[in-house]
């Protein structure tokens, strides 16, 4: 046999036993790869603590989350669809508080052009729109009898109220609950204008944490008027410095999602900052322009 010849069975040789070593490995390594897999796929899941609440509980949590904000400022941006606010698609924004409901909401763009200014005190509202040139004024309780361009605004007041702890039950409310799975449902009855009690609100409560994660806005038909959700809830404070309820920190939500039950569209809210119960000035507050 040739020197070339002999070489080339012996590479035969070599490369068919090459060959038969890396299909073992890749049988082994398949083998190892589908026993992880079947070990992942049968393991035993961690069981989900749920907590068990009662509506006494829930109603004075509500309370205690009220309780534990006495101001607050934040920065914040909105994605506004379907036209829910007529003068911008984008805004940049900032929120001022004071407990019981003074409020400030300033909307601009992302250049700095002021879009709104909305201002709440006691129970009087202004809405301020320079990009249109006009101004509303009146009760709050008068805002969906107002139009489209109040309309937003009504429906933010209501969504900054799961952010700030201001939805809590009134003394001529009734409540019930509901257990659905890994969620409590509150259903928050009060008298409509004829003196009937309806169906107000439904809150739905996480049972890991008990957050309030979800808000249904009602009409005395019982159509929703809004949904409202609550996601990413992260502390903004420790309970040592803003509350005196027992709880180690303050939780909120820095994404609200807002549907209008109308149709009129919806809007997102991202916050960016928030800061709980520091002084805040009569400027801060703009309540003067009340006046």
């Amino acid at each position: 046999m040739s020197y070339w010849r002999s070489a080339q069975v012996k590479s035969k040789k070599l490369k068919g036993k090459s060959e038969g070593v890396s299909l073992l490995a890749f049988s082994l390594f398949a083998l190892a790869v589908a026993t992880l897999s079947g070990c992942a796929l049968f393991a035993p899941k961690e069981e989900v603590q749920l907590k068990k609440a009662t509506v006494e509980e829930l109603t004075a949590l509500l309370s205690q989350q009220k309780a534990t904000i006495r101001t607050m400022k934040g920065l914040f941006s909105a994605k506004v669809r379907g036209g829910i606010i007529p003068i911008a698609s984008r805004v940049e924004g900032s929120l001022y508080y004071r407990r019981p409901n003074a409020m400030r909401l300033r909307g601009f763009t992302a250049v700095g052009g002021e879009l709104f200014e909305f201002v709440q005190g006691e129970d009087q509202f202004k809405l301020r729109l320079p990009t249109m040139g006009r101004v509303l004024s009146g009760s709050p309780s008068d805002m969906s009898e107002m139009g489209k361009l109040a309309r937003p605004f009504q429906l933010s007041v209501w969504a900054m109220g799961g952010l700030l702890g201001t939805g809590t039950i009134a003394k001529n409310e009734m409540v019930t609950l509901v257990e659905e799975g890994d969620r409590y449902r509150l259903e928050v009855f009060g008298p409509s204008s004829s003196g009937a009690q309806f169906m107000r609100r439904r809150l739905w409560f996480e049972r890991q944490t008990l957050h309030v994660v979800q808000e249904d806005r009602l009409t005395e038909s019982g159509a929703v008027e809004a949904t409202i959700q609550y996601e990413d809830f992260r502390a903004i404070g420790e309970a040592e410095a803003v509350s005196s309820a027992g709880d180690k920190q303050l939780v909120r939500p820095f994404k609200i999602l807002l549907e209008d039950g109308k149709g009129q569209g919806s809007v997102q809210v991202t916050f960016h900052e928030m800061i709980p119960n520091l002084p805040l000035s009569a400027a801060d507050l703009a309540q003067a322009s009340l006046q």
